[in-house]
């Protein structure tokens, strides 16, 4: 049989739970709030900050622009360029679009895989003068990304002949422009050359003979 006193100490053990339980939640409340704010807010605001202030250019999407200012495009970002007076890239699963970043994700062994590379390979041995076997891979791969805005030097110097017939240049003139347009030269990754810095700095330098295109297919606006 319960006493006064053991209904008075299980009334007041019931209520110590009850103010432990609210106490738990408040502090996580709390916690939650506070997290919010630094994780969601105040760090986010800072590295934007402190980003646009160090690497304004990257922040602001490392843009490239022609002579008179404007936008043509992104250095990190492939563009499909039609008209053989320019520097082809790497195929694309994604057709270089940057909101549908995507490979392909066919396997080495895939049969459209297969056709669609035997297929180019044969497409860049025509344009180019050359056998299958002297084109460089990355010229028949795409990347995982869809949107690589590189090829090796070996891909570019596979190109200058046409490009320079088509410009009616010399190629030592279009060989020369390879280097500026050289990437990752540093210890990390292996040189690769920029696209678009390239064929922007052909029409900059030799302006495409009349009637080719002189655009890229996906310039900025």
């Amino acid at each position: 049989m319960k006493t006064v006193e053991n209904v008075a100490q299980e009334t007041l053990h019931v209520k110590d739970e009850a103010l432990q339980t609210r106490a738990s939640w408040s502090s996580a409340l709390r916690f939650l709030a506070v997290m919010a704010v630094l994780l969601g807010l105040a760090y986010p605001l800072a590295t934007t900050t402190v980003g646009g202030w160090l690497f304004p250019e990257q922040a602001g999407g490392s843009l490239m622009r022609d002579p008179s200012g404007r936008v043509i495009g992104s250095r990190l970002v492939a563009q499909t360029f039609v008209g053989d007076g320019y520097f082809i890239g790497r195929p694309s699963a994604a057709g270089n679009d940057a909101a549908s970043v995507s490979g392909s994700n066919l396997a080495p062994g895939n049969a459209a895989l297969r056709e669609r590379a035997e297929a180019d390979a044969q497409t860049i041995a025509r344009r180019e003068g050359v056998s299958v076997d002297q084109i460089p891979v990355d010229l028949i791969t795409a990347s995982g990304s869809g949107i690589d805005p590189h090829i090796s030097p070996e891909a570019a110097r596979l190109q200058v002949a046409r490009v320079a017939q088509v410009r009616q240049i010399d190629e030592a003139s279009v060989t020369a422009l390879l280097e500026p347009a050289l990437e990752n030269t540093g210890w990390l990754g292996a040189p690769v050359i920029n696209v678009l810095r390239l064929n922007a700095s052909l029409d900059e330098r030799y302006p495409a003979a009349s009637g080719e295109d002189d655009s890229p297919s996906n310039t900025v606006e």
